[in-house]
């Protein structure tokens, strides 16, 4: 009996090592190949953007190809977004991959032939579009990705959900959109996400590297808005009234105090912006109100928490000791965006190997926000970060994102097909 056992333990270890076969080399061809129409799809993106929740064209490009692929496609989740599933010829986990969709209100400034000429309406202005953060190549990149898979998937482990959100930036004021939506309308279930892996180039890191950290890798974003109420006057009596022009002048000084005095910055970095003061129609007239907005970043929700109760009470007391009167409300636009700790222990070794140890490299946290970040609130996420800039630029000369001159150099994106493509099939023969 055991010599009839033997050789039947032995054809079974075969088999279960040749189905580990290493398709790195094929997935490298792959990406090769396919390179060409990378950049083809994210230069057609970029010449024709589209804002948050009129995502109209680009998502009909994007099912279209899914569907020649052979791909399940549902459109139309969180308004204009798109979900394709390619089922694998085996049992195996649920693996989600995210791709935003949606361009800025910017006039491009850039000299590049594709550059947008778009002009369209946000939150009833007149404004460009232009893809200034890098959702085009996003889009292109896990096209190309779902194009490779859709054509291994017989040796492709579980099933793999295409995620193309749309609304990234935010929705238009009075929609919902984005995520939260996505979420909202069942994009995690049927079948059931078990992780999702998200990434997002970056004008200031070197093509060739990827750039990720554990725990809190981006800010939660929080808008908030301040009313000021006085008593309006004229300009050159301002005893007979109370100014709340002054009012506010003396808030925005006292809620940097809170960052600059009151928080632990030891721990995590955090930022209050007041971005816009709008109050008064002449100069010499003392207007009953100002309204400001702005920003706050935290990377720790226990900080958030503190920052959001003394903004408060700084705001209605230093309104009180001016004889006027402030409220302050606070909208929790996007999470933490939270990579977990787990999740990046066992899947870095699939970056490192894809773009050599030595290019993947620690990050610290980022102020800016993503909400990917309700992903990552629902199931294990990891989020991490593509170099788009020219090798030997220096990364101080390279233009931020959403700002007009903001350019990427079109040869990272085969590392991200690659990255994505890795990460599928070792995170699904590991499970």
């Amino acid at each position: 009996m055991k010599k009839l056992l033997l050789p039947s333990l032995l054809l079974l270890v075969t088999a279960a090592n040749a189905q580990k076969k290493d398709l790195r080399p094929a997935i490298s061809a792959a990406a090769d190949k396919i390179e060409s129409k990378t950049i083809a799809w994210r230069r057609d993106f970029h010449e024709h953007p589209e804002l948050g929740n009129q995502e109209i064209r680009t998502a009909k490009i994007i099912a279209d190809h899914l569907r020649s692929l052979g791909i399940e496609v549902k459109e139309g989740v969180g308004k204009t977004g798109v979900v394709g599933i390619l089922k694998g010829s085996q049992p195996g986990p649920v693996i989600g991959l995210r791709a935003d969709m949606d361009a800025l209100p910017i006039v491009e400034r850039t000299p590049i032939p594709f550059a947008s000429k778009v002009k369209t309406t946000y939150n009833g202005q007149e404004v460009g579009a232009m893809h200034a953060c890098g959702h085009d190549s996003h889009m292109a990149i896990m096209m190309s990705v779902a194009e490779i898979l859709s054509g291994m998937k017989n040796n492709l482990k579980g099933t793999v959900k295409f995620i193309f959100q749309p609304a990234e930036e935010g929705p238009p004021n009075g929609e919902e959109g984005g995520a939260p939506l996505m979420i909202k309308e069942g994009v995690l279930e049927n079948p059931k996400v078990d992780v999702v892996f998200g990434l997002h180039i970056n004008s200031a890191t070197e093509v060739g590297k990827i750039k990720y950290r554990t725990e809190g890798a981006m800010a939660a974003s929080d808008w908030f808005t301040i009313k000021v109420h006085g008593k309006g006057t004229h300009g050159s009596q301002p005893w007979t009234g109370v100014d709340p022009v002054v009012v506010s002048s003396q808030i925005i000084e006292g809620l940097q105090t809170i960052i600059s005095r009151q928080t632990e910055l030891t721990k995590d970095a955090a930022v209050i912006s007041v971005c816009v003061i709008q109050g008064g129609v002449r100069s010499n007239i003392i207007p009953e109100e100002v309204t400001m907005t702005g920003t706050i970043r935290t990377l720790d929700t226990g900080m958030q928490r503190i920052i959001h109760e003394r903004m408060r009470r700084t705001v209605t007391k230093i309104a009180e000791s001016a004889g006027a009167t402030a409220e302050i409300n606070i909208d929790n636009k996007t999470l933490i965006t939270y990579n977990d700790p787990a999740l990046v222990k066992k899947t870095l070794p699939s970056l490192q190997k894809t773009a050599g140890e030595e290019n993947v490299v620690w990050m610290d946290a980022m102020t800016g926000s993503e909400d990917f970040s309700f992903f990552g609130a629902k199931v294990p996420s990891f989020f991490f970060f593509l170099g788009g800039m020219k090798k030997g630029q220096d990364p101080n000369t390279a233009y931020p994102h959403h700002t007009a001159d903001f350019s990427i150099d079109e040869s990272g994106f085969k590392l991200g097909v690659k990255a994505f493509c890795n990460l599928v099939f070792d995170y699904a023969d590991a499970h």
